[in-house]
Order: C-alpha cells, then structure tokens, then sequence
C-alpha cells in the first residue's frame, strides 16, 4: 500500500512539473522579444529608415522594438545610457559621435554574454577606432579603414578569401539591381530561401575590411566594374559570433529616395527579419513567404515606408524610447 502510494505521488510530482514547464515554454514564446533600436545620428538619412526599419522588425510579430535616440552630432553623449540588457536584440542604425566609456564597455559586456545585434548598411561604417567594435561586426567601411583594420574579404572559387594587400576599406559604385547569392544554404537564416535572388536598386559595398574572425559568409553578390565596383564577389550577408553573442550583419538596404526601393525589396525585409530572429534566439520559426523574389525579378512590399512625424520619442534622456504598443499594431 505504501509502495502504491508513493508511486502515486511521484507520477502525480512528474506530471505536475512537466505541466509546469509546458506552460512556462509556452508562455514565454507567446510573449514577444523585446529589440532595441540604435539611431540619431548617421551618414545616411536615419530619420528616413529607422521607422522602416521598426516597421520591419515588429511586422513579424515576434519583436516589440523600443528606440534609443542618441544626442544629436556634437551634443552631449554622457546622456546615452541605454540598457542593452533588457533586450533580447540590438539594431544598429547609427554612425556618428563616440558613445561613453560606460555605454561602450556595457555593450560588449551585452554582446559577451549572449545578447544579440544586427548591424544594418552604413552601421559598419562608425567607430573605426574601437578595436572591439571592429571585431564584433567583422567588416566595415569608411572612416579611414586601412590594412591595419584587417583585410578584405571575397568570394573566389568556391570559398571565403581574406585578401592582406594595403588599401582603404569601404566604397560603392552606381545604385542598381544586383543578384544576390547564398554561400550557406543550410544556416537558420538562409535555409528554405532561394538560393539566388534579385535585389532592388541599391548601393553595393565593395572592399569592405576588417579582422573577419569567426565569421559564416551567408550571401555575396557580384560587384560588376561597369557599375564602378571592384570585380570581386563581396559579402553582402554574414553573421560574426563574438563571445556568447550572435550578430548579423547586412550591407543591404539603403535609405535615399523616400521610399527607399531598397527596403521595400523582399529579399532584404525576409532576411533582416531571419536575421533579427536568429541573432536574438539562435532559431528561425519564420516561414518562407510566397512573395521571396527569385533571380529574374524583384518583389516589392510598398507598404513599408516612412510613418507620418511623431513628437520626440518617449526616455530620450536615457537614450531608449517606451514602446506601449502591441507588435502588429
């Protein structure tokens, strides 16, 4: 009667600890992540693709993305203090002054530690001299990058080259269609997509250095010397593991006519939403969507375009704006 009873009890223990454990899961993937959004200053219109840019991200319904505004150029940058560890991802659409001592050494440590970041187009162009930053991103352009930066990364012959010759780090030629092609079809980011595929008109960045440790080459598209680019395939999609973080890093998508065609192209909307997925879980759930483009013809989604101007966000001086709204709204 004993024995019955005990085992009574533990079967009831195991099944009430494996219900609550399923409920748990449960709950915590029905919740969304919570991404941040770096932006406020940039050699490129940030005003213009920061809102697309969240649009984007909180579309797939899994992110609510709050955005910290830094001071303005020259401003004073002691006020940006976000807490990039409240968040499960943090975006980058920033170029511009040098963030303090604290809010640099408490990134890394966010990185270091597992938090995720997605460096978006003309991000890999800031802090040229912040050997950390550098490795963390992998490549990056401008800002008088050198050889002492790291070298240059193509594609040749079937495989990832790191090119050591002297140079500057970072140009583009003509805005125009390119095709993009998947170097490894089986990452959560690129696996089920086309492995080719048309992209809207956009810069293309060539010659971009840097240390490039650590680094999966996802996707390079063809830098054609007509177009004023380097005859090289260059990396356009990659990811850089970085201590216990994940970060990926698109060149893709910028942000000039309003709309930006760039953006609205499907190819970089899918693969910057994988990518946010994967840098902030280490999975993708994501579906492929029917509208992916092929090789022979873009897809566009005109709808994601500049929302209408807002007043000045929300925690400014804390450098993260709340966000009290539901991921699809």
């Amino acid at each position: 009667m004993k024995y019955n009873m005990l085992r009574a009890t533990l079967i009831l223990i195991t099944v009430f600890l494996i219900l609550f454990m399923t409920t748990h899961v449960v709950r915590a993937d029905a919740l969304p992540l919570k991404a941040m959004l770096v932006t406020g200053q940039n050699n490129h219109n940030w005003q213009l693709s920061h809102p697309i840019l969240k649009t984007i991200i909180e579309d797939t319904g899994m992110f609510l993305v709050d955005i910290a505004l830094t001071p303005p150029e020259g401003g004073d940058m002691s006020t940006f203090t976000p807490v990039f560890a409240d968040y499960s991802v943090v975006i980058l659409d920033y170029t511009g002054d040098r963030w303090p001592d604290t809010t640099r050494q408490a990134f890394l440590d966010y990185v270091r530690g597992g938090g995720g970041v997605v460096v978006y187009h003309a991000a890999d162009n800031a802090f040229p001299d912040w050997p950390e930053f550098n490795e963390l991103i992998g490549l990056g352009g401008w800002g008088n990058r050198t050889e002492k930066h790291g070298p240059y990364v193509f594609w040749r012959d079937g495989e990832l080259v790191r090119d050591t010759r002297p140079g500057p780090g970072g140009a583009h030629g003509k805005q125009h269609q390119f095709v993009v092609k998947h170097r490894v079809i089986d990452h959560p980011v690129t696996r089920g997509l086309p492995e080719t595929w048309l992209h809207e008109k956009d810069e293309l960045y060539h010659h971009l250095r840097g240390p490039a440790e650590n680094m999966t080459l996802l996707a390079t598209a063809w830098s054609a010397p007509e177009t004023g680019g380097s005859g090289e395939h260059e990396p356009v999609l990659f990811t850089i593991a970085y201590g216990e973080g994940r970060v990926f890093h698109t060149v893709l998508g910028h942000a000039g006519d309003d709309p930006p065609p760039a953006m609205q192209c499907v190819g970089f909307i899918v693969t910057l939403q994988r990518g946010t997925e994967w840098a902030a879980t280490g999975t993708v759930t994501q579906p492929v969507p029917e509208d992916f483009p092929m090789a022979e013809q873009v897809r566009l989604r005109p709808h994601f375009k500049q929302s209408e101007p807002k007043t000045p966000l929300e925690g400014q001086a804390r450098g993260c704006a709340s966000n009290k709204r539901s991921a699809r709204e």
